[in-house]
């Protein structure tokens, strides 16, 4: 298998989203006979495919990386393993929008401007302000305890309900509802009663903190909205396509979104790491010891995709460095914890953003709302797709460990 390494990755086939190579290209790279290649097919370590042109079987490029990297095999796929999407591609710990490395785009572009290159659309994010009324009777809704994302869900409710049109599936109708959705969400969570028309980063800035903005700072949470616009199939996504597949609104997809969203291993996952790291703040080796003796997963670290390292996080902690200002103990306690972990593990984007929030001292869940508001993008992009697909398609059958009839 060592051979594997020194050999030419051949030319794969392009097909419906996907990359893939013959099965003489495979063994080749492999280092193996054609024969060998069927044997691991056989013993379920890869799966053959038959595309319409082509002789012969053909293999999924990142399956036979797999085999080359020595890693395991996923369990055998279902509908959901098998969604095509030329929206987001995670790839050797980089992370691409439509083929454009997200990073870049971080550091070149608005949120805004993001979001139209998923959605596929050249929308003006130029919408008036949510009414007042419609704000106050969302926040009175809410109540005083309300988190960030429990308005940003009434927001989706309240807008859907009075949206007669809500039924339109047309991809240029729901890029426009969607970012009205999205710019009515932060009018909400802001205080004020003139929310202005500056970009979304912008308004959101004051929803979050009583921190003066500057231009850096404000392009600090602009990157954070981008980089966290879509991350492929995570539950929220695969919840919005689900909805989008029954053919739901857009206000149903985002709504299942959320609902995906909000809970501790996702969403909320944030909000965990906003706790560790204000705890580590005082003594950051400390908390990280704490952890490892309690035997407790260190949040805001480590990640069930990338290997090595979070590219969203790196740039996102180097950019708030550059940013100025804000409490001076956070970016020394994160990197601190970076050492603590060198070698093992790596800090994550959940992180990252507690990082953001506490160096500019905003609201305890400022974390899980940007990441809400920025993921709400991810859905409405896997909706516009699943639009264009059969209608409920996400029809699994279930494996019955019941009592049989007749047993008894």
């Amino acid at each position: 298998m060592a051979r594997a390494h020194t050999r030419r990755f051949p030319k794969p086939i392009h097909h419906d989203g996907r990359d893939y190579l013959r099965t003489d290209q495979v063994a080749r790279l492999l280092g193996v006979k054609v024969a060998t290649v069927y044997a691991y097919v056989s013993r379920g370590r890869m799966t053959s495919v038959r595309i319409d042109g082509v002789d012969g079987s053909v293999f999924a490029v990142d399956e036979v990386e797999a085999i080359v990297a020595g890693r395991p095999r996923r369990a055998p796929a279902g509908v959901v393993e098998r969604i095509h999407t030329r929206l987001t591609l995670l790839h050797d710990d980089r992370l691409f929008f439509r083929g454009r490395d997200a990073v870049d785009l971080a550091g070149r572009s608005s949120f805004e401007e993001v979001a139209n290159l998923l959605w596929d659309s050249d929308i003006s994010w130029l919408s008036a302000p949510t009414d007042a009324s419609v704000r106050t009777a969302i926040r009175a809704a809410g109540g005083p305890h309300a988190r960030g994302l429990d308005l940003i869900r009434l927001t989706v409710d309240v807008l859907g309900a009075r949206d007669q049109g809500r039924h339109q599936r047309d991809p240029s109708t729901v890029a426009v509802t969607a970012s009205t959705v999205i710019a009515a969400a932060v009018d909400v969570l802001g205080d004020g009663d003139d929310p202005g028309t500056a970009s979304i980063a912008a308004r959101l800035w004051p929803c979050l903190t009583t921190e003066p903005p500057t231009a850096r700072k404000v392009a600090v949470l602009g990157a954070a909205l981008i980089l966290l616009a879509d991350h492929d199939l995570s539950a929220g996504a695969i919840a919005a396509r689900v909805a989008a597949s029954a053919r739901g609104s857009v206000y149903a997809v985002l709504g299942a979104g959320l609902g995906a969203f909000d809970g501790p291993v996702h969403g909320g996952a944030t909000t965990l790491a906003h706790r560790f790291l204000e705890g580590a703040l005082a003594d950051p080796a400390a908390a990280v010891a704490e952890q490892l003796y309690l035997g407790n997963p260190i949040p805001g670290t480590g990640h069930v995709v990338y290997r090595d390292h979070d590219p969203r996080a790196e740039f996102l902690v180097e950019m708030l460095r550059r940013s100025g200002g804000g409490d001076r103990r956070v970016l020394p306690a994160v990197d601190e914890i970076r050492r603590r972990l060198s070698g093992t593990s790596f800090i994550n984007s959940d992180l990252a953003l507690a990082a953001i929030a506490l160096r500019y001292r905003m609201r305890p869940d400022a974390a899980e709302t940007i990441f809400a508001l920025a993921r709400m993008v991810g859905w409405v992009a896997h909706a516009i797709e699943e639009f264009g697909e059969r209608q409920l398609r996400f029809r699994p059958e279930g494996v019955y460990t019941g009592i049989r009839p007749g047993t008894r």
